[in-house]
């Protein structure tokens, strides 16, 4: 399953590596691929998980969630 986490606040490349460090850090998460220009992530998942995991640990790492869905 993949999901498309749309992300408002990233800037920059650091930016990117510390989203798609956070979301590696669920069990269940695969794979991250973040695009600073598509404001977005897509993250490959090989287990059930909430959305409002995902939604937490962009947030925690210190940007927006506006969206998230199923691809």
């Amino acid at each position: 399953m993949k999901k498309q986490i749309n992300i408002e606040g990233m800037s920059c490349g650091h930016c990117v590596k510390h989203v798609e460090e956070a979301l590696k850090e669920i069990n269940g998460v695969v794979n991250v691929e973040v695009s600073l220009e598509g404001k977005y992530a897509i993250v490959e998942l090989n287990a059930d998980v909430e959305d409002s995991n995902l939604k937490e640990a962009v947030e925690d790492a210190g940007y927006d969630v506006t969206d998230i869905k199923n691809l």
